[in-house]
């Protein structure tokens, strides 16, 4: 062997015999392509059972939020009413998500009363609706239905104040403090 003073070549000559240099066995790259093969086709079964559970939980959730999706009571009724309807039920859910956002330990009483209350007025709509539905509309009922949103966006408004009220009281009293 040739001594030379390049580093990398030194490097080899004292791992010299050292080296790996077993081969394979016979059947090894077969061995590995069937194993390999196997995987994929088992990837593959996983990957279609999943999409296939995927599409039947997003036609189950369909269903299941179709079904409890509240029914037209107005299929009877006017176009404006079902828009006045419409409009007013709106308004009552976007107060309510507001109410519910700002729910904390602070004003938690304040919020539970008020969903409470909430539900007895509801119960008032339902009851109009089903006098709606049973003897048609007519300008007292129309006022009734009016008058139970008006009364129930006042009153949640009404409680966005008080929780306001209570933040405010409550930070100031807190400055107060420090």
């Amino acid at each position: 062997m040739k001594k030379t003073n390049d580093p990398i070549e030194k490097l080899f000559e004292n791992f010299e015999n050292q080296w790996d240099i077993q081969e394979l066995p016979h059947h090894h790259q077969e061995r590995f392509l069937t194993k390999q093969k196997s995987r994929n086709q088992t990837k593959s079964t996983w990957y279609q059972i999943s999409i296939a559970a995927s599409i039947l939980l997003l036609v189950g959730l369909f269903f299941l939020l179709n079904k409890n999706e509240p029914t037209n009571d107005f299929k009877l009724a006017s176009a404006e009413t079902q828009r006045t309807d419409s409009v007013f039920s709106a308004m009552v859910q976007n107060e309510l998500l507001q109410i519910k956002e700002k729910k904390s330990p602070l004003n938690e009483k304040i919020v539970n009363d008020a969903l409470k209350q909430m539900q007895q007025m509801d119960a008032d709509y339902e009851k109009i609706k089903r006098e709606l539905v049973e003897n048609g509309e007519n300008k007292q009922i129309i006022y009734a239905m009016i008058h139970n949103f008006k009364t129930r966006i006042e009153f949640l408004e009404n409680v966005l104040k008080q929780i306001d009220n209570t933040e405010k009281l409550n930070t100031t009293n807190h400055e107060k403090t420090i």
